[in-house]
């Protein structure tokens, strides 16, 4: 039965930190969200949070994700997992624009390298990172 301070029909106020995680789409299971929160890469107002933590609408979780901290405001807590055009509903994304450029610059990296002892690039090589930097 509920309590008269709340109607039947009103939203959750809270959800646990690692359904959430999932639920907005930030790790693609519920298992990898509780394996980051165990690990430390959430924090929820700065604080490292535990996986059964409860979040409530206005708090800031930040997760660490690769070379990337995604910062993220709490707006609802959804029942289930919800579509990406549904995402504004329940979190605001604060992520400095810093921290995409990190992955930009880790991909270009990454198509640059080169294996050691695999020689100069060929003329092929060169002109696809021509068209890269252009």
């Amino acid at each position: 039965m509920a309590s008269s301070a709340e109607p039947a029909s009103a939203p959750a106020t809270g959800a646990r930190l690692d359904k959430w995680l999932w639920s907005v789409r930030v790790f693609k299971t519920r298992a990898l969200a509780t394996d980051a929160c165990r690990a430390g890469s959430v924090t929820v107002n700065d604080q490292p949070a535990k996986p059964a933590r409860e979040v409530r609408a206005g708090e800031r979780v930040a997760v660490r994700l690769g070379i990337m901290t995604r910062t993220l405001q709490v707006v609802a807590a959804p029942r289930s997992r919800v579509g990406a055009a549904l995402l504004p509903e329940y979190c605001t994304d604060l992520t400095p624009a810093s921290e995409h450029e990190k992955v930009r610059e880790q991909r270009v990296q990454h198509v640059l390298a080169r294996e050691k002892g695999s020689g100069r690039p060929t003329k092929r090589d060169r002109r696809l990172m021509d068209r890269l930097f252009e």
